[in-house]
């Protein structure tokens, strides 16, 4: 399973909110309420946000295997 958590973590680290994303940064609102509902989301998106928020994937998202 694919978790988001890191990218909020990275938020808060960051100070960034989800309305600048938004914004100032045109990030799709439906992109980020299907993060938050744990769907999925594409490698272009996932290039964005690295670049947005000058991260590794890693700072995105997580493999958390199903028990």
């Amino acid at each position: 399973m694919i978790s988001y958590r890191p990218f909020y973590e990275t938020l808060l680290r960051k100070g960034i909110t989800e309305y600048q994303l938004i914004f100032k940064q045109g990030l799709s609102a439906n992109t980020l309420h299907r993060m938050k509902h744990g769907e999925a989301i594409s490698t272009k998106t996932l290039d964005q946000l690295c670049f947005i928020l000058q991260c590794p994937v890693s700072d995105i998202l997580e493999y958390i295997e199903d028990k």
